[in-house]
């Protein structure tokens, strides 16, 4: 299974961890992290991941995220047919950079598209699930009830 993570997830782990969400939605994407490097998963990189992270002020983030870049089974340039499903995408809606993200996403053949950003998990994108990291780990493992 092919998994995109935005630069919202990727950054989860800097943010503060004082609110139970962030906390929860930090340990998720560690998780899927995890699985990624035990081979369950695959991970897809993206030039506008590349981009957004080189544009992080902080050093150590932008090393420690950049990492995932050589773990990643596919890594995508631009190209036009991402920059026109970008710009269908754009026109339902989604910011620019957004719509570059599940443009690359869906282009790399990614089953789900994992981000902590509301506004994106809100939208309708027919084409990848879009969900977040305990919403994902959530629907690997069942909802933990058995009869």
């Amino acid at each position: 299974m092919r998994v995109y993570l935005d630069n919202c997830s990727f950054n989860r782990p800097f943010d503060p961890q004082s609110q139970l969400k962030i906390k929860l939605e930090t340990e998720a994407k560690l998780y899927i992290q995890s699985q990624i490097n035990n081979g369950k998963f695959e991970l897809a990189w993206s030039y506008i991941l590349e981009y957004e992270n080189s544009e992080n002020p902080y050093q150590e983030r932008k090393e420690t995220i950049l990492i995932w870049k050589n773990i990643a089974v596919r890594d995508c340039d631009a190209n036009e047919e991402i920059v026109k499903l970008a710009e269908e995408l754009e026109s339902n809606g989604i910011k620019a950079k957004d719509a570059l993200h599940l443009a690359c996403a869906i282009y790399t053949n990614c089953e789900f598209f994992i981000t902590t950003d509301a506004k994106i998990l809100n939208k309708s994108i027919e084409r990848i699930k879009v969900i977040n990291p305990i919403d994902f780990i959530k629907s690997l493992e069942g909802d933990g009830d058995e009869d």
